[in-house]
């Protein structure tokens, strides 16, 4: 790895900090094949709960580095990078793991697609999510089309591709985009608010985020069956069953993620 991001493990937090201050973390292929090798990583780890995504320097991320783009040549070279940049955000959905952004300065193009791939948006009070697509004559990418007007009303979502709209974090609290809104280290602020996942159930949780990110691919009786299925085999496992004694002997549950 070249050091475009920087990772830890702390406290079964997993960090993925974008490491490219001078570009404002400016996705190039280097850099996402980095945050994907190291959510893979973390998915495979036991020793990690939670992931956190952040930018190191003065901003989350400023979207896909427009020097990659101006080197593509043709519709083939354009058609693999739009692809592999893409796959970042489908990673992030996928892996088995929440992912939290954790977001200060811009979170531009790319980089709200990022943080809207994201299982949680904890934001700075001076964060910036900028649909910054149309000022260079682009659409949207990363998934960010179906991810946003999952939250918001498609006409609300057209006016604000279409006008490169730039969201304060009041704005998007106000639109349920971010679940926190901090003031002071957001990479901090993050590991609080990550506690309820850092100690709860981690085979539930996984199967939490699977459900709710596939409903809208189901059809009802399918996610009843999804569910049930699921259900037994949580009826099965350890945390499950230290979850009942805790509740009888009037104490938190620790779980172990079996």
């Amino acid at each position: 790895m070249s050091g475009l991001v920087e990772v830890k493990v702390n406290n079964k937090i997993g960090h993925i900090m974008l490491n490219r201050p001078d570009k404002l973390n400016a996705l190039s292929r280097e850099l996402v094949e980095e945050i994907i090798h190291y959510l893979e990583e973390y998915s495979r780890n036991p020793d990690v709960n939670v992931i956190i995504i952040s930018g190191n320097g003065k901003s989350f991320c400023a979207g896909g580095s427009i020097d990659t783009m101006q080197n593509i040549s043709g519709a083939s070279e354009a058609a693999k990078w739009v692809e592999y940049v893409s796959g970042l955000s489908q990673k992030i959905m996928d892996v088995d793991k929440y992912v939290i952004a954790a977001v200060h300065g811009y979170a531009a193009g790319a980089g709200f697609s990022i943080a809207l791939a994201s299982d949680f948006i904890v934001a700075d009070t001076d964060a910036k999510f900028a649909l910054s697509f149309t000022n260079i004559g682009l659409i949207p990418d990363l998934g960010l089309i179906k991810t946003l007007t999952e939250r918001v009303s498609s006409p609300i979502v057209k006016e604000w591709i279409s006008s490169g709209k730039t969201l304060t974090a009041n704005e998007a609290e106000s639109h349920m985009l971010v679940n926190r809104i901090v003031k002071g280290n957001v990479i901090s602020e993050s590991e609080k608010f990550a506690d309820f996942v850092v100690n709860g159930p981690m085979i539930a949780n996984k199967y939490v985020k699977y459900l709710v990110n596939n409903v809208p691919n189901f059809h009802q009786e399918t996610a009843f069956m999804q569910e049930n299925i699921i259900q037994v085999m949580m009826l099965q496992t350890e945390d499950h069953k230290e979850g009942i004694s805790a509740f009888f002997e009037k104490r938190i549950p620790e779980f172990t993620g079996r």
